[in-house]
């Protein structure tokens, strides 16, 4: 039976490490979190694995919150837990036989942890290389389905063309 995988990313952990999020959060932290969130989902699609991203919970008080946004499950951590508790929780709940479990984050301390409780750790810089080769096979694969016009069996004048266009769209 296959694995099913999920990536969990420490999310200020990310924002920190990739030069777009981190010039971005320092004008809109929300932004920031909206744009890798974003990019989480696109992940997502590519790769059909479980996303969740967690983040401490950063000049916010109060319990922790949960939401799905893009069909990436977003997690805030409660007042004084942090995101590489939190983590490491989420690793230890969902440790199964049938679940490969990949942590992003490049908190060394953090990826040895993870890794001695059977996740395999992906740094930031893997994540965003990963990130834009994921990005580059999609932009490569929309190109080609746009090239592909359909094309007609019965070679046909522009005149001809023209007429049966205007037939279709009820013009006489």
């Amino acid at each position: 039976m296959k694995k099913k995988n999920v990536l969990i990313v420490d999310g200020y952990n990310i924002i920190g490490a990739w030069a777009e999020l981190r010039q971005l959060k320092d004008r809109q932290l929300e932004e920031a979190r909206n744009l890798l969130i974003e990019r989480m989902a696109e992940y997502k699609a590519y790769t059909g694995w479980r996303v969740i991203v967690v983040f401490d919970a950063y000049l916010m008080r109060g319990i922790e919150s949960k939401l799905k946004k893009h069909d990436v499950e977003v997690l805030f951590t409660r007042e004084n837990e942090t995101a590489d508790e939190r983590i490491e929780k989420l690793v230890s709940e969902l440790l199964h036989r049938r679940i490969q479990i990949h942590v992003a984050t490049s908190d060394f301390t953090e990826q040895w942890i993870i890794f001695a409780q059977g996740a395999l750790r992906k740094s930031a810089r893997e994540l965003e290389i990963e990130m834009k080769n994921i990005l580059t096979s999609i932009s490569g694969k929309v190109k080609d389905f746009e090239s592909q016009q359909p094309t007609l069996k019965i070679p046909l004048s522009d005149e001809v063309k023209e007429i049966f266009e205007k037939w279709r769209r009820g013009i006489r």
